[in-house]
């Protein structure tokens, strides 16, 4: 009797471990969402009370809000190269911005491996939806890249309903131009929905860097057509605007909350699979948004920072970054600590059980713990280089470089805008940090690949 009963209670612990088992993903999904040239002061959670993007501003109440996240470049292309690659502008070959006559060569270089690249072996569905502007030059294209699935553009930015760019249909479906009728956000958030579905069942990442809302520049637009931002009339109606509304910083709002309901179409889908708990989320915006005129300056924010796209200033540089790890990170936490995009694939990478690589130097490191517990940011120096701009940030202050070429120094606990140069005030740090640069580009320049 009492074997019996031994045996009895042995099945059962037997036949209930698989759902224990399964009841704790090994394995998160990961959806990597990408927005282009969002301003640090362009979203509802981090400040802007005129704009409506509640499914953000929710993400956010569900996750962590990083206030110190840096990207690894103030321009579209080296900014994604060094996200997907983990690894430096200066050190991965791609610290130039992809000109249109480009978008269909090499960009990142091939030996570069990127995020799908590390998580197809450990039994991921991969798929890209969206602007893809690090190199479509065959070898290179997404689905040579360790994507299964890509729906999205080459270049920097298309028109989001005709999706021309230098005059020609910028659409393409793996590696093929395709015709598709539709407004592009709309478009890539629902590609991501339908791949999510299919592969609910299995470990998936999706990478959706939507182009909007990307300002309007002349080449997406055909000979006389009103160069506006882009957007249904039903977002322009949420702001009491009709579809012919002039003002533009009410159609950019429009245009911001047509973003903020694709994605929260993207997150629902989650939801309604019973996914959210085996799903890591990660948003940031690829640089600040642009303050050069007739490129969102006048309708734009990066407030409190200063400048914006296209300089090391952190207007440039710092932007909005949101992560919701269900069950790792906290609801409702705030990040202070500085991070970078680099860091995601080392995040991504060994949240899937992966292991990083012994044959390259990544420049990301593993912010886990800062995100989940707050500890300090595993970054003592932080470098930059743009084009003629330079910054290096260690600790509270931050060295930058102007095209002028002198350095100012500035005290980031004190002065997030960069208001008060103390480089005179403080020579030898300024000094200290310059060298630090200098030894830094000179060791990242000898390993890095020609471009």
């Amino acid at each position: 009797m009492m074997v019996r009963m031994l045996l009895a209670i042995a099945c059962l612990t037997l036949l209930r471990a698989p759902i224990v088992a399964a009841s704790v993903p090994q394995r998160p999904n990961v959806l990597l969402i990408l927005v282009d040239n969002v301003g640090y002061g362009d979203l509802g959670c981090y400040g802007n009370a005129q704009v409506k993007t509640p499914n953000i501003d929710r993400l956010a109440a569900e996750g962590v809000r990083c206030t110190e996240f840096y990207i690894g470049s103030p321009s579209c292309s080296p900014s994604r190269g060094a996200l997907l690659s983990g690894r430096h502008p200066e050190r991965n070959g791609l610290n130039w911005q992809l000109k249109p006559e480009e978008s269909f060569g090499v960009g990142l270089p091939k030996s570069e491996k990127i995020i799908p690249q590390y998580l197809k072996p450990l039994g991921y569905a991969t798929a890209a939806f969206g602007k893809w502007n690090i190199g479509f030059g065959e070898g290179v294209r997404p689905t040579e890249r360790g994507f299964d699935e890509f729906f999205g553009h080459a270049s920097g930015n298309i028109n989001y309903f005709t999706h021309r760019y230098e005059g020609w249909n910028d659409l393409r479906r793996g590696t093929e131009e395709v015709q598709v009728e539709g407004y592009s956000t709309d478009l890539f958030a629902a590609a991501a929905a339908d791949f999510i579905q299919r592969h609910a069942r299995r470990s998936w990442f999706v990478y959706l860097p939507f182009n909007a809302p990307h300002f309007p520049m002349a080449h997406q637009f055909a000979p006389g057509e009103k160069i506006e931002w882009q957007v249904p009339a039903e977002y322009l109606a949420q702001y009491g605007a009709p579809p012919d509304e002039a003002n533009q910083q009410l159609r950019f709002f429009a245009v911001m909350t047509a973003l903020d309901a694709a994605i929260g179409r993207v997150l629902s889908t989650i939801d309604q699979l019973g996914l959210r708990g085996e799903t890591l989320v990660i948003l940031l915006s690829d640089n600040g948004a642009f303050m050069l005129p007739g490129r969102g300056k006048e309708v734009q924010s990066n407030r409190p920072l200063r400048e914006g796209g296209v300089t090391t200033y952190e207007g440039g540089l710092r932007v909005p970054a949101i992560v919701r790890w269900p069950g790792r990170i906290g609801p409702g936490t705030v990040c202070r600590e500085p991070l970078w995009s680099m860091d995601l694939l080392p995040l991504i990478v060994k949240a899937a059980g992966g292991q990083l690589p012994a044959d390259r130097v990544l420049d990301g490191l593993d912010p886990t713990a800062t995100l989940s517990r707050g500890a300090p940011s595993p970054h003592p120096w932080m470098f930059w280089v743009w084009q003629k701009w330079k910054a290096v940030r260690s600790g509270q202050y931050k060295l930058v470089c102007p095209p002028a070429g002198k350095w100012e120094l500035y005290d980031l606990s004190t002065d997030v805008g960069e208001t008060t140069d103390l480089a005179a005030q403080m020579p030898d740090l300024a000094a200290s940090l310059a060298a630090e640069f200098d030894k830094w580009r000179a060791e990242v320049k000898q390993a890095a690949p020609a471009p």
